[in-house]
Parts: structure tokens; C-alpha cells; sequence
């Protein structure tokens, strides 16, 4: 808590100070963000996907604020080498619509991997993951999901995020 004197007007329009505790809220310019990346291979989608969210809210650091955008940038490599548990990959199913009457679309993830674009199995995990608003927008722009080992982003000096070893249900292997 800081201590910052205030000023208060009384009835005569006299000048009082008041000194009492305020709470400070950190702006954006105050936060420090730091890069990580992660091998996203023979890596539990869910898990992976929490963890993820955790580090972009920025829940993990001491001036957490909920209306700000405090997280770090991460970086995902070999996004379409993500698994899943049990008969997952092949019986679970994901729903989406058109706008147009009976135009439901159902995929499985493992034709979304196999598809155009593999990262959208991962992002959408890690999207509903954040709570809705404006905010997940401009938080979801902290991330960056490569289907290939190579990225673009050594110039920030990523520091690896090994999460196999937080817990052994993380990986199948």
C-alpha cells in the first residue's frame, strides 16, 4: 500500500490534508512481460491449454491486475504433434455453424490437425479458457502457435517452458 496525502475541501473552502492508504493499480507500462516458448509435442491438449491461459492472464505474478492485460508472450511450437487422451482424437467432436438453416459442421480433432490449419485445435482450447470480453482479444494477440519447430522470434530470447516435467499426466508418452 502506498501512503499519499489528499487533498479535502472542508465546508469554508479551506485546504485539509488527509493522509490515508490508497490502493495503487498497476498501468500497462508498469508490467514486465517476458517471452517463453513451448514444444507443444506428445503434449495433453487440456493441460496444456490451462497452463497456457495461466501464463497469458498473468496470473503467476505479484501485481496481477484482472482489468489489465499483465501476462507474458508465448511462443507454441509443433502444434499439430498435441495429443489426447483416450479415444479423444478420434470420438470427440467439435460443433460449429454457419448462420444458415441446418448447417451444423462437426469435426474431430483429428481432422482438424490433418486440416488447413492445425493451430486452431490449440487456440480455441486456450480461448475458452480465458473469460469472454475485450480483453481475451487483446490477450490472445500474446500468442503464437507454429506448426513447425522454426519460429521467428529468437531475436526476444525466449526462455523454454519445459511443462512435462510440472506434472507426468502433462505428456503421453
Amino acid at each position: 500500500m502506498i501512503i499519499l496525502p489528499v487533498i479535502v475541501y472542508n465546508v469554508l473552502d479551506e485546504v485539509i490534508f488527509d493522509w490515508y492508504m490508497r490502493s495503487y493499480f498497476f498501468k500497462e507500462k508498469d508490467f514486465e512481460r517476458q517471452w517463453y516458448i513451448v514444444d507443444a509435442k506428445d503434449l495433453v491438449l487440456g493441460r496444456l491449454a490451462s497452463i497456457i491461459a495461466l501464463r497469458l492472464k498473468g496470473k503467476r505474478k505479484p501485481y496481477y491486475t484482472d482489468s489489465a492485460d499483465c501476462g507474458d508472450k508465448i511462443i507454441v511450437v509443433n502444434c499439430d504433434k498435441i495429443c489426447l487422451t483416450g479415444k479423444k482424437m478420434t470420438d470427440k467432436k467439435y460443433y460449429r455453424h454457419t448462420s444458415y438453416p441446418g448447417a451444423i459442421k462437426t469435426s474431430t480433432p483429428e481432422n482438424i490437425l490433418s486440416g488447413p490449419n492445425p493451430t486452431s485445435l490449440l487456440r480455441n482450447a486456450v480461448k475458452r479458457m480465458l473469460s469472454s470480453g475485450p480483453l481475451r482479444n487483446k490477450i490472445m494477440k500474446n500468442l503464437y502457435l507454429y506448426v513447425t519447430p522454426e519460429h521467428m522470434h529468437a531475436s526476444q530470447k525466449p526462455i523454454p517452458l519445459d511443462i512435462a516435467s510440472l506434472n507426468r499426466k502433462n505428456s503421453r508418452l
